[in-house]
């Protein structure tokens, strides 16, 4: 239709006359304070009023002080707090009619006639009843002479809009509920530390971690582990499960692997509906193989702490949608919950999860474990075969033989993941029947010869190392033809798999130019983006960004929290990324900066003076500090140094000036879940791309691949993994700035302008159209999200 094609803008839409009510509900999760406050923030921004539900239904029922209207700075310093600051308590009284009448007359009494429900599908729930019964409860409050007719007609109807905070991410239609990547930064915590004690005393340690009806958590975290067995509700183990355990276990220990981890879901289940719990576990360990083995319940730590990076950057970008749903809300449309599919905001009908969601319940009730596994979604999917993969070795006897050899190896800077992206290959390719071969330090040791055949057992324990256990240089295969094709031909190399950044990728465009003088290159290449800059063209995501936004969003909490004692003051922090300024600007979202400074969006003399004026202004309120971000590429004249001295000078008398530079601190540390699991996943899923290939170019007892298509690069797009050919992305590439021509992340930019109280520009046209749920098909799980 026509409107599509008009570009949406959100300064075009107005909330002036509308009050917004924000609540949560049932269990807390951390990131529900980052959603609560871009809520706030986006209803101030678009002048309608917004008030704070305290204590959850609770606080909606008794009215009073329970209900206030709150400003700019209310919601200020929550983004890094774990919980709810607006408080959630489980209430009897909205249950019952009356409670629910009461609520409506204490809303009706301020004019609020929009709600934004942060909670789990219980309050959400909740949230519809109470909309679907509005005009019933205000015709009622008239007759009882409470309300007069003018305030039945002028707030006629509710307009509800949910987000989901839950840390189970058990709801369906949205591949991520609000808490539960920050559950899962906990339990890797726990299960790291549990690791080195464990690896000292040859124990087995028995871990039950939240879940009561869903094995999400478990599940991840045991991908991100390695964990040596799971147990979770929507997958129980077969009959004699017993037994097939405690072989496994046994011949670890035998394979001299010191540790045995064991990951049951709360909620766990065997094949018959009876409930498989830790202790239990934990005695069949001691009774059959003598173990010394011990149980750790994480309980309530998984819903504490700071919500991560990935948590406050969903939640914010929420919160905004969820405005956004409000202002285009109409008496036809329905209640909706706004979630992200893939890396997509999208809003989908309330009920339609609801029921969802009760499906799987019902599912795994009845016995029907295959149906619950599939309406979890096609993320649950995708995470489950994966795990099963690469779990359990088959025995040699078991296993194909293709006689193809794979080579893996790591190019470009070290990234937080890469180890779990190598041991994925690994295991994939041998369950697959190849021969896999380790390169140590990229193109440059692959020239010298630094290549040799690496097992199943010898990737044991890689998902949780930092940095590149192989090793990898940033040096370019170009110089070392000759001798890299001398290997390939020596060791009988029939498929390349590089993992790294953009080196690997010029990599990768040089081995498959250099085809015509060297057959041995003409073989399927597969690359797996790893970089902390997430400057690969053709993927959304990089492996080792996550992590190294989590390292600068720590360190800004720090650093927030150090300004708190002296007042106004204003930090610059300079950050990693090339020319590329996706840390620069996540981090600013994630950290609640004021300014990032990046290369894509350029920026003058008159932009400092108003960044200047907006904190001098800021000084004046009761947040007397400031944050800003800046790329190290951003500017060449405009450096670090450069901008500090400015705000220095400017800033006299107003406020004082620090800086920082993050440095390699961003490359280092322990992957967080997010890069694990996604290394992991899409590793896994070019080695099967690799064996597809190889089939397919397998000639009169040769491989002979010379086609674009058989160099490729995997990257996530939207809402699907693609493989795409190098060849084809060169049109998509800045060759000179090394970064992508177009960037999705760019569109998120307004997002927190509007947040740090800037006027701006915001094309809205992506959001708005009401989707439904959709039930997965076998294909979609294996493009699926991660």
């Amino acid at each position: 239709s026509a409107m599509d094609h008009q570009p949406k803008f959100f300064e075009n839409l107005s909330g002036t006359g509308k009050a917004i009510g924000v609540l949560t509900s049932g269990g807390d999760a951390q990131g529900m304070n980052a959603a609560v406050r871009a809520v706030v923030r986006m209803g101030i921004y678009v002048k309608a009023k917004v008030y704070f539900v305290y204590e959850g239904y609770q606080g909606m029922v008794d009215g009073g002080d329970n209900i206030v209207e709150v400003s700019w700075e209310s919601v200020s310093s929550i983004l890094q707090v774990g919980g709810t600051v607006i408080g959630s308590a489980r209430c009897k009284s909205f249950r019952t009619r009356e409670g629910r009448l009461q609520a409506a007359y204490n809303l009706v009494q301020r004019g609020i006639t929009n709600l934004c429900v942060i909670g789990g599908d219980g309050s959400l729930t909740g949230a519809n009843l109470f909309r679907e019964e509005w005009s019933g409860l205000l015709e009622e409050l008239a007759q009882k002479g409470k309300i007069d007719e003018e305030a039945v007609k002028k707030y006629a109807y509710l307009n509800i809009v949910g987000m989901v905070g839950s840390i189970d991410n058990d709801f369906c239609g949205t591949d991520m509920t609000i808490g539960t990547d920050s559950a899962l930064h906990r339990i890797i915590e726990v299960v790291d530390a549990i690791m080195t004690t464990a690896q000292s005393h040859q124990r087995t340690f028995v871990l039950e971690v939240m879940g009561r009806h869903c094995g999400y958590l478990a599940l991840v975290s045991a991908l991100a582990c390695g964990a040596d067995w799971v147990f979770i509700p929507e997958y129980p183990p077969e009959e004699g499960w017993e037994d097939s355990m405690c072989v496994k276990l046994s011949e670890n220990r035998a394979r001299k692997k010191r540790l045995n981890i064991i990951i049951v879901a709360e909620g766990a289940i065997d094949c018959h509906n009876k409930p498989i719990t830790s202790e239990k576990v934990k005695d069949l360990v001691v009774q059959r193989l003598g173990f010394d083995t011990r149980v750790t319940i994480l309980g309530h730590v998984q819903r504490g702490g700071t919500p991560s990076a990935f948590d406050r950057i969903l939640a914010s970008r929420m919160g905004v949608e969820a405005v956004l749903a409000l202002l285009e809300a109409t008496p036809a449309t329905p209640a909706c919950v706004v979630s992200l599919s893939g890396n997509q905001a999208v809003r989908l009908p309330l009920m339609e999860c609801v029921q969802m969601t009760q499906e799987v319940q019902k599912a795994m009730d009845e016995g029907r474990f295959v149906e619950a596994v599939r309406l979890r979604g096609r993320s649950f999917e995708n995470n489950l075969n994966t795990y099963k993969l690469l779990s359990h070795k088959k025995p040699d006897a078991e296993l194909p033989k293709t006689n193809f050899n794979v080579a893996v190896l790591n190019v470009g800077a070290p990234a937080a993941g890469m180890n779990a992206a190598v041991r994925a290959a690994v295991r994939v390719g041998i369950t697959e029947g190849h021969k896999m071969f380790a390169v140590i330090d990229g193109f440059e040791g692959f020239a010298r010869g630094k290549i040799k055949e690496i097992s199943w057992g010898d990737v044991g324990g890689w998902t949780g190392q930092g940095g590149s256990i192989l090793g990898t240089k940033r040096t370019l295969p170009a110089k070392y033809l000759e001798k890299i094709a001398d290997q390939m031909r020596t060791n009988n190399i029939n498929a390349l798999m590089v993992i790294g950044g953009f080196e690997a990728y010029l990599g990768l465009l040089e081995l498959s130019a250099a085809r015509e003088k060297y057959d041995e290159f003409c073989v399927p290449m597969v690359m797996v983006p790893a970089t902390v800059s997430n400057n690969v063209p053709g993927s959304d995501f990089s492996i080792g960004a996550d992590t190294a936004l989590n390292t600068i969003t720590d360190t800004c909490d720090r650093i927030k929290q150090s300004a708190s004692g002296t007042k106004r003051r204003v930090f610059i922090i300079e950050t990693m990324g090339g020319y590329c300024g996706y840390l620069a600007n996540m981090g600013a979202l994630a950290a609640g900066a004021d300014a990032a400074y990046i290369f894509e969006e350029q920026f003058d003399i008159r932009e400092l003076q108003a960044n200047v004026e907006h904190l001098t202004e800021k000084m004046k309120t009761s947040i007397q500090r400031g944050l800003v971000l800046r790329n190290e590429n951003c500017n060449e004249n405009y450096t670090t140094d450069f901008i500090y001295q400015l705000y220095s000078e400017e800033g006299k008398g107003v406020f004082d000036c620090r800086k920082n530079v993050l440095g390699h601190m961003q490359q280092g540390g322990a992957p967080s879940p997010f890069d694990r699991n996604f290394g992991t996943k899409i590793s896994a899923k070019a080695m099967q791309w690799i064996s597809k290939k190889l089939k397919e170019t397998y000639r009169k007892g040769k491989v002979f691949a010379n086609t674009d298509d058989s160099v490729c690069l995997l990257g996530m797009r939207r809402r699907n993994l693609v493989f795409q050919p190098v060849a084809e992305l060169k049109t998509e590439t800045d060759f000179v700035h090394r970064i992508p021509k177009e960037q999705w992340w760019l569109k998120l930019r307004p997002l927190m302008k509007i947040l740090a109280k800037y006027k701006t520009s915001y094309d809205v046209s992506d959001s708005g159209q009401l989707e439904h749920v959709a039930m997965h098909s076998q294909k979609e799980a294996e493009t699926g999200a991660i």
